[in-house]
Order: C-alpha cells, then sequence, then structure tokens
C-alpha cells in the first residue's frame, strides 16, 4: 500500500498520508474505549462527568498506541512526559471535542438519548488538530 501511495503523492506525502491514517486508527479504537467509558459511567456519575472521565481513559490509551505503532519512529524520551506532554498538546483538542460533545447532549435530545452519535461528532471535530500536535509536538522526529 505504501509503494502505491508514493507513487501518486511521492514519499513525503505518502508517509505522511500513512501516519494519518494509522493516527487515525488508533482514534478509532479510541473511540470504542470513550464510548465505553461514557456509556459505563454515565449512570453513575452523569452524563458530563463520564465523558471528561471517558476523554482522560481514551487519550491515554490513543497515547499508547500512537507511541507504538502511529509514531514508532518518533525520539523515545521518557513515557511519563511523553504521556503528559501528549494530553497537554490535545487539550485543544479536547476543548474543540468535547465542547461539541457537551452542545450536542444539551440541545440535541436525539444525541442525549444516544452519547455515541455527540461522541463521534466531537472526535471528528477535533481529529485534525489533535494529529498536527502531536505530530509537531510530542512525537518529533517521526519520519512514518
Amino acid at each position: 500500500m505504501e509503494s502505491m501511495i508514493e507513487r501518486y503523492f511521492g514519499k513525503a506525502l505518502a508517509q505522511l498520508a500513512i501516519q494519518f491514517l494509522r493516527f487515525g486508527t488508533v482514534g478509532a479504537a479510541g473511540f470504542v474505549v470513550d464510548t465505553a467509558v461514557v456509556y459505563g459511567l454515565r449512570g453513575a456519575i452523569g452524563i458530563y462527568g463520564a465523558g471528561a472521565a471517558a476523554y482522560v481513559v481514551a487519550a491515554s490509551f490513543t497515547w499508547l498506541f500512537n507511541r507504538l505503532w502511529a509514531f514508532r519512529n518518533a525520539s523515545r524520551g521518557a513515557a511519563h512526559r511523553q504521556w503528559m506532554m501528549f494530553l497537554a498538546t490535545q487539550s485543544a483538542g479536547f476543548v474543540v471535542n468535547r465542547g461539541v460533545f457537551a452542545a450536542l447532549v444539551t440541545w440535541s435530545d436525539v444525541c442525549a438519548a444516544y452519547p455515541v452519535l455527540a461522541i463521534a461528532s466531537g472526535m471528528a471535530a477535533g481529529m485534525f488538530l489533535n494529529f498536527a500536535a502531536a505530530r509537531h509536538y510530542v512525537f518529533v522526529g517521526s519520519p512514518d
């Protein structure tokens, strides 16, 4: 698949596209984690608390798998520092992600009844910002 993408876009753009696809795949798995935590906790701590808790759990999950796969060739500093940097840089994405989530569960009866729709919308809204922050500030020096 890499060679086909390289043929059409050139090596540098192909590497970026593949990295973005990996990032998106990890994000899709994070979506499953996020959704499971929201559904698991919303009865105990409410929808907003469940959304906040789910973000931390899902962001930690995605940091680990981005470190291991999507940005596997990045510099390997101390894991706890990289994790904290990931959470810090993803805060802008968090604002966008959970802002959309909160707005939808507040103003849409459908999203309040089916929070998965609000979760997906929030994740899509924050995805590009999160990728850029991860690539340029957290997983530095990662050509693929």
